[in-house]
């Protein structure tokens, strides 16, 4: 399987403007490739494929010099981005959905560019122990190595975030299972208070961390609404403004990472609603749905799964907070309503664990539950 690392970067000042320059290069040739085929769409109703866009690679690279500083492999990403652009547009037009065309990058906004073949002849190689890597184009850059590698690397992207710049290494790694374990679980997610609620009962609170910050973000979203656009004072708060949104951003990434490995530690089968994050995002409680991060929590729970070879099952989320997990009986009650008796059975319930309750008998009740990821092992 593959799996990600990502380490912070300490580049010098004639480094950064390196990598900026970097950055540049290839947002430049995006925005080129990206001209080419869509007025040669225009003009002559034919697509422009990789190939024939990646044969001209050899002579930009000899007639524009500065082209001769980045990577041939890094150009050909490049191309492949774009690519990948364009296959995803036709997909969307194929299938009725809203179809996006793809669009031209701004300055500050194509902020990566990637090594497809990691290693020292493909322009990286790790140095010093771990101390330093080596990029082509850059030079011999300090590596803050916070945990070992693990696997063969296979690709390498340096990343810009902010004024902070990090490399993420993507390697080929063996699973890890953990002892089999046949406890199963069904969760239901909420904004607040709860962010989880388990079918055992258990409650994990909301961290709510944008919430939180509002006062601080809306105080440096005033400055620099105050600032003349293009000037240093506006660059430090529009720096300023990042960084804070970056810190909620980690902060919650954090507790995304340590409650999904308690989970994994805990259960063999962890069931969950299959939700459709996009359309609660776009309704009033959008706020707390994009502050507690559902869909990025489940993403990290399905690969710490499949690591430790453990199963992710989503199922149908229709009428889990209505039924009694005992006797079955539907009622709707408004969402104020937190903990009732079942009028039916005599149960005292609390609506959250009865939701997750639910969830995980309809785990077992609807073979067709959808598995998010699973081990090769399970």
């Amino acid at each position: 399987m593959l799996k990600a690392f990502k380490y912070r970067l300490y580049p010098t000042k004639p480094q950064t403007g390196d990598l900026e320059r970097t950055l540049e290069l290839c947002r430049q040739l995006y925005n080129s490739a990206l001209q080419e085929r869509r007025d040669t769409y225009r003009r002559a109703g034919q697509r422009v494929t990789f190939s024939q866009q990646s044969c001209y690679l050899p002579q930009i690279r000899e007639e524009l010099s500065e082209y001769k500083k980045v990577h041939s492999q890094v150009l050909q990403d490049v191309l492949h981005r774009v690519d990948r652009a364009f296959q995803g547009f036709f997909r969307r037009v194929k299938r009725g959905q809203k179809p996006g065309y793809p669009r031209f990058k701004g300055k500050r906004r194509y902020d990566s560019f990637t090594f497809p073949q990691a290693g020292a002849n493909y322009g990286v190689k790790i140095q010093d122990g771990g101390k330093r890597v080596f990029l082509f184009g850059i030079g011999s850059v300090k590596l803050k190595l916070h945990r070992p590698l693990e696997g063969q690397i296979k690709t390498a992207t340096v990343k810009r975030e902010g004024d902070h710049w990090y490399i993420v290494f993507v390697c080929e790694v063996e699973p890890k299972p953990l002892p089999e374990n046949n406890r199963a679980v069904g969760i239901d997610l909420g904004t607040n208070p709860h962010f989880l609620v388990t079918s055992d009962g258990e409650k994990v609170e909301a961290p709510r961390y944008y919430q939180k910050t509002q006062e601080k973000l809306a105080k440096v979203q005033r400055s620099l609404s105050r600032k003349k656009k293009g000037s240093n004072r506006y660059r430090k708060a529009k720096l300023r403004l990042a960084k804070l949104h970056r810190k909620i951003a980690n902060q919650r990434k954090d507790f995304h990472h340590k409650l999904a490995r308690k989970l994994v530690n805990t259960y063999g089968t962890i069931v969950h609603e299959d939700l459709n994050i996009l359309a609660l995002s776009r309704t009033p409680v959008a706020k707390g749905v994009h502050d507690a991060g559902w869909a990025e929590f489940l993403k990290i729970l399905a690969y710490k799964a499949a690591e430790a070879g453990r199963r992710v099952i989503a199922v149908d989320p229709r009428y889990t907070s209505q039924d009694c997990p005992v006797c079955g009986r539907r009622e709707r009650r408004p969402l104020w309503v937190r903990e009732y008796t079942c009028p039916s059975c005599g149960t005292p319930l609390h609506r959250d664990v009865a939701a997750a309750q639910n969830i995980l008998a309809k785990a077992w009740a609807e073979p067709s539950g959808k598995v998010s990821l699973r081990s090769p092992g399970l």
